[in-house]
C-alpha cells in the first residue's frame, strides 16, 4: 500500500469510496453523494491552501482517503485543522485508515498546525473513534443528536490532538490562510 497525494484523476474512485458512506453511513452527514467533479472542486480548495489531501492505494486500487481542512474561517482558527477520513467498504481493518490519516497529521505538524480536530458523525462509529484514539487523539466531548440521517438522531464525537506543542508555546508559523466573517 502506498500513500499519495489525490488528484484530479482520482476523483471517481473517491466519489464511489465517500458516496457509499453517504448513502450508507454516519461518518458524513452530507445525504447526496457530490460527484467526482464536485469532489474535485473540494480538493483544490484544500490543497490551495497548503494542505495535505492524501489517498492509500494497493496495486492501483484506491482503497481510502483523509484530508484536513480549515476548521474555522476566522482568522483566530489559523493554526486548527479538522480531519476526514474515509475508507472503501472492502478496505476496512486494513491500516488503510491509519495510513492515510498518520500522512495527514505528518503533513499538518510540517507546516506547523497546532491543534487538529476530528468531528466524527455518529457516537457509534467505533472504527473512526478507535484509529482517532491510536493517533493519539484526545476524547473532548459528544453533541448529542446534532444530525437526522437515515430515520434517526445522530451524535458527533469531538476529538483532538495537539500538534507542534500545542499550546504550550506562541506559534512560529504564519498559520493558515483564511477568509470570511
Amino acid at each position: 500500500m502506498i500513500v499519495r497525494p489525490a488528484a484530479a484523476a482520482d476523483m471517481a474512485a473517491l466519489a464511489e469510496i465517500y458516496g457509499h458512506h453517504v448513502l450508507h453511513g454516519f461518518g458524513t452527514f452530507e445525504e447526496v453523494p457530490p460527484s467526482g467533479d464536485e469532489l474535485n472542486q473540494r480538493r483544490e480548495a484544500i490543497v490551495a491552501r497548503g494542505l495535505p489531501y492524501l489517498l492509500a492505494e494497493d496495486q492501483g486500487k484506491v482503497l481510502g482517503f483523509a484530508y484536513a481542512g480549515p476548521f474555522r474561517l476566522r482568522a483566530a482558527y489559523r493554526y486548527t485543522v479538522e480531519d476526514s477520513v474515509y475508507v472503501a467498504p472492502d478496505a476496512k481493518a486494513r491500516g488503510v485508515g491509519r495510513a492515510v490519516l498518520s500522512g495527514v497529521i505528518a503533513a499538518c505538524e510540517a507546516i506547523g498546525i497546532r491543534q487538529i480536530v476530528a468531528v466524527i458523525g455518529d457516537s457509534g462509529n467505533a472504527g473512526s473513534i478507535g484509529l482517532h484514539t491510536a493517533l493519539g487523539f484526545s476524547h473532548q466531548g459528544v453533541g448529542l443528536g446534532l444530525g437526522y440521517k437515515h430515520g434517526r438522531w445522530v451524535d458527533i464525537v469531538w476529538m483532538q490532538k495537539a500538534l507542534n506543542g500545542g499550546i504550550t508555546r506562541e506559534p512560529d508559523a504564519p498559520g493558515l490562510a483564511l477568509s470570511g466573517v
